[in-house]
């Protein structure tokens, strides 16, 4: 088995939570893109001090029903692409993993043609 920490290398922002909405585990790109807010200290805090009212009860019902959540979020002139999906281990649900890809300005549609 390699010791090759893909995580660690993956250029978008990975952050993990546990089932109670605490931080556990971050990647290099979440822990720089996050670092206003105190980077790789949140591990351990709760992701709902990091969300308005609305979000944290999105994030709660995504923990209590086990979903996933997909959207796109434009701030500061960037598009984002946000997914939140639950994370297993052993059959278990062990709570959530977010993952936030900044899109081109250019993004088509599979298949689109430029006219």
């Amino acid at each position: 088995m390699s010791d090759f920490d893909w995580i660690e290398c993956y250029p978008n922002a990975v952050t993990v939570c546990d089932r109670e909405g605490i931080i556990i585990a971050m990647n290099q790109a979440s822990r720089l893109n996050f670092r206003k807010r105190g980077g790789a200290e949140l591990i351990g805090s709760s992701l709902y001090d990091c969300h308005s009212i609305g979000s944290g009860e999105i994030i709660r019902t995504l923990i209590r029903e086990e979903r996933s959540n997909t959207y796109i979020v434009n701030r500061k002139n960037r598009r984002r692409l946000v997914h939140q999906a639950p994370w297993y281990r052993d059959g278990v649900f062990g709570g959530l993993v977010e993952t936030i890809i900044d899109l081109p300005e250019d993004l088509q549609p599979a298949g689109a043609s430029e006219e």
